[in-house]
């Protein structure tokens, strides 16, 4: 995502520094977009203008603790600091603490888009000072799909991230729930169901029409058996925060942390307690196992 963010600011004309672990990627996309290469830290601070602005669009954990720590030292008072990924909003927190003891600005960005973001724009909530808004507005309002709409700052820091979690639990439940629909039409085979027509037709005055569906309707239309595919569905993370903040919260979401629990059972991490389920069944019933 941060390579298409950075394509999409040549596009509106902005030119920003870039820095990658491997040079070589850097270097590619340093040509393509005009922006400038830079191949560590050093070099990359150095060729920002005061007060510099530094967006970080690396894995939640480690590789962003690691980051920060070791541009933390070369920053001076005044400069900002973006965390652009997916993050824990409580790790926000604590970064914006330590930045503040070196005088230096945080800011949290929630990034919604995906691969979709180079064309449409992307949805940005960002979490910080009414100072880091004023910085990052011209970014924020050429990354987005117009320059009035797809960002807000949502609050103080960790409130991006926090609201950035909740949109990808909303997702995980509707995902989950067209999912489920789809199944149940694809099942009743006395009707032979055409689901690419249908995923269309309810992209026109549905209620339920909406972006996930245009997408299910355009690889629908190719593939309805999805034989290829196997039934693993990943997780990010952000959906298992979801589930935790509500327990901490004490708010009932028993569709989004089903949801996230589907994918669990998706990974095999259902695997075995369907075989006890099995035996169990044999044993007060009788009923028939199937075995390998």
């Amino acid at each position: 995502m941060g390579g298409n963010m950075a394509r999409r600011l040549s596009q509106k004309n902005i030119q920003i520094a870039l820095m990658n672990r491997t040079l070589r990627i850097t270097e590619a996309l340093s040509a393509e977009t005009g922006h400038i290469a830079c191949a560590d830290y050093a070099t990359f601070v150095k060729s920002l203008e005061m007060p510099r602005i530094i967006w970080l669009m690396l894995p939640a954990g480690d590789a962003t603790e690691t980051a920060l720590e070791a541009l933390l030292p070369m920053l001076s008072p005044g400069d900002l600091l973006v965390d652009g990924a997916n993050a824990h909003y409580k790790d926000d927190i604590r970064r914006g603490i330590r930045c503040s003891d070196f005088n230096i600005e945080f800011s949290d960005a929630g990034v919604s888009g995906g691969i979709w973001g180079l064309e449409n724009g992307y949805c940005i909530m960002l979490g910080g000072s009414e100072i880091a808004v004023k910085l990052l507005q011209p970014y924020l309002q050429a990354l987005a799909p117009t320059p009035s709409t797809g960002w807000l700052h949502t609050g103080p820091i960790g409130s991006g991230h926090y609201v950035k979690m909740i949109h990808n639990g909303i997702e995980y439940g509707m995902m989950q729930a067209f999912a489920e629909g789809f199944a149940m039409m694809k099942d009743k085979s006395e009707f032979a169901l055409d689901l690419g027509a249908i995923t269309e037709l309810w992209r026109h005055g549905s209620v339920v029409r909406s972006w996930l569906l245009d997408l299910s309707a355009d690889f629908l239309a190719n593939d309805q058996s999805l034989d290829a595919i196997q039934p693993f569905v990943s997780d990010s993370g952000e959906g298992r925060w979801t589930a935790l903040a509500s327990i901490e919260q004490g708010i009932p979401t028993p569709v989004m942390s089903l949801a996230l629990a589907m994918r669990f059972a998706s990974q095999g991490k259902d695997d075995y307690a369907a075989k006890i389920l099995a035996k169990m069944r044999q044993s007060f019933g009788g009923h028939a196992i199937k075995e390998n």
